[in-house]
């Protein structure tokens, strides 16, 4: 079960740790994170559930920061700066989407946002 967003005084907990599998493993098709391996059903439960909670720990901060530098990458200081056309571009997202994305990460720079304890649900991942 996901846990609460943390507020402005809580440090962010940290989930199960994602640990990188040899490459032997990852080529088979089959295994995933050793989870095939545990035959008993609670503790099978129990690690694809931190897994699950992990990975989307995982998603959240990678969208932060892509938010974060897809708004330096838009800031009109910058001589190269990339318009929201641009960036929708890059990450074939639409234009509408690459805007709110880069309002989002002005917002996580200024401090604001999900970081400092709002939800998340100014921008959702595509």
């Amino acid at each position: 079960m996901a846990e609460p967003t943390p507020r402005r005084n809580e440090p962010r907990r940290r989930p199960a740790p994602l640990l990188f599998e040899p490459a032997a493993a990852a080529g088979d098709p089959e295994h995933f994170f050793d989870l095939e391996s545990i035959d008993d059903p609670a503790a099978l439960f129990a690690r694809a559930s931190e897994l699950a909670q992990a990975f989307r720990a995982a998603a959240d901060r990678a969208s932060e920061f892509q938010a974060m530098a897809a708004a330096q990458l838009a800031d009109p200081r910058r001589f190269d700066r990339l318009t929201p056309a641009d960036i929708a571009e890059r990450a074939e997202w639409t234009e509408d989407y690459a805007r709110k994305v880069v309002e989002f990460g002005r917002d996580l720079l200024r401090g604001e946002g999900e970081s400092a304890g709002e939800s998340h649900s100014r921008v959702e991942p595509i």
